[in-house]
């Protein structure tokens, strides 16, 4: 589903209904008006004594209030930042936790890209930025449960079995409510490139057609390298990155780029309406993957990310199909001729130096990081 209201109803329905646990897990969590009705939403859940979790990113969510947090705490949420910066045992100096993840009773899961927060939810006259999320049933919201204790206690070594995994459950769907579907991780701390793994596969395997929307487009050389060479073999890449960042500094960066994905012959569209804040792609119309990820090297190296991967033609058209409208509708067509003329030599140094702070930055705080054992 789009990002906004749609996403924000659902979560709250869900909270609504939950008779057991509940597991939000996100990167930024706000006070404003959307953080403050999903902080009633949980209270309320758990007064009807379920068991409720909210972690929230030491860094990003680092402006909550003591008071908005003790009135969580008060009312029965557990509350708990990630890794507060410089606060980490492992030197990891302010690694972050970038997934956005729902989970109630073990059975009900959202995973996607957005945050708790207003500019991600629609108001009057004020759309909310460009993302999606999925929406699954099932055996991987168990797994999903599992994944959420285990980041809550923070990956401990030996675990034992989680209250998801001491739950009976028994689920029963007809055949056309059944599709394929894997949790795919990033965490190169604990050794885990799932997600990164999940692109490389779509791009060494497309036939026929890639769409890719991600809100914070810097690909690295391996994924140029199979970026290249897919679109050598004819396939059609489309790529949807943000007419206007949250961020100029990454935005001055990736377009630096577009004279190499524009040379290799991939299709170059920039959102207009609001920021794009999306991170999905779909491969041949086949399976997709959707989540927190974003093409690079933060996300392959530094933050930990959450995405879904679905093998399903009926859910992979009609996500096809929503991106189609999107680029024909609310995207501005970047082409040779468009971007020469957008080109002169102080917009190219200063994309350039955008390009190699941001390079550089990431380098620095991958050194503080240490794979373990």
């Amino acid at each position: 589903m789009r990002g906004g209201k749609e996403y924000f109803d659902l979560l709250l329905s869900l909270i609504d209904q939950a008779t057991d646990s509940i597991h939000l897990q996100s990167y930024i969590f706000n006070s404003d008006e959307t953080g403050t009705m999903v902080a009633d939403a949980l209270i309320a859940a758990a007064k009807r004594n379920v068991h409720v979790h909210l972690l929230a990113d030491g860094y990003a969510s680092q402006s909550l209030p003591g008071k908005f947090i003790h009135t969580l705490s008060d009312a029965g949420v557990r509350f708990r930042f990630f890794e507060p910066i410089f606060k980490s045992k492992h030197f990891y100096f302010g690694r972050r936790m970038h997934h956005k993840v729902f989970v109630a009773d073990a059975t009900f899961a959202l995973v996607g890209g957005i945050n708790i927060a207003d500019r991600y939810n629609d108001f009057p006259e004020i759309p909310a930025w460009l993302d999606f999320a999925l929406y699954a049933e099932g055996e991987i919201a168990k797994q999903l449960c599992v994944l959420c204790w285990k980041t809550w206690n923070g990956f401990p070594l030996k675990m034992g079995i989680t209250p998801c995994e001491e739950k009976k459950l028994l689920f029963d769907f007809k055949e056309q409510e059944l599709c394929d579907i894997r949790m795919r991780r990033n965490d190169w701390v604990r050794r885990k490139i799932e997600v990164s793994r999940t692109y490389i596969e779509m791009l060494r395997n497309a036939q026929s057609h890639i769409t890719i929307v991600c809100s914070y487009f810097l690909p690295g050389k391996v994924i140029r390298r199979f970026l290249r060479n897919a679109a050598d073999r004819g396939v059609k890449i489309r790529v949807v990155i943000a007419g206007t960042s949250d961020i100029g500094l990454a935005k001055n960066a990736e377009r630096w780029m577009y004279d190499w994905l524009l040379r290799n012959k991939i299709e170059l569209y920039e959102y207009q309406p609001t920021v794009l804040h999306a991170k999905v792609a779909v491969c041949d119309s086949k399976w997709l993957t959707i989540g927190s990820y974003n093409i690079n090297h933060i996300s392959a190296y530094i933050s930990i990310e959450l995405n879904l991967d679905v093998r399903n033609d009926g859910i992979s058209k009609e996500m096809e199909q929503m991106l189609d409208n999107i680029i024909q509708n609310d995207c501005l067509a970047i082409t040779n001729v468009r971007y020469s003329k957008s080109k002169n030599i102080f917009k190219q140094l200063l994309r350039w130096s955008s390009y190699q702070i941001i390079r550089f930055i990431i380098y620095l705080f991958t050194f503080y990081y240490k794979q373990e054992n």
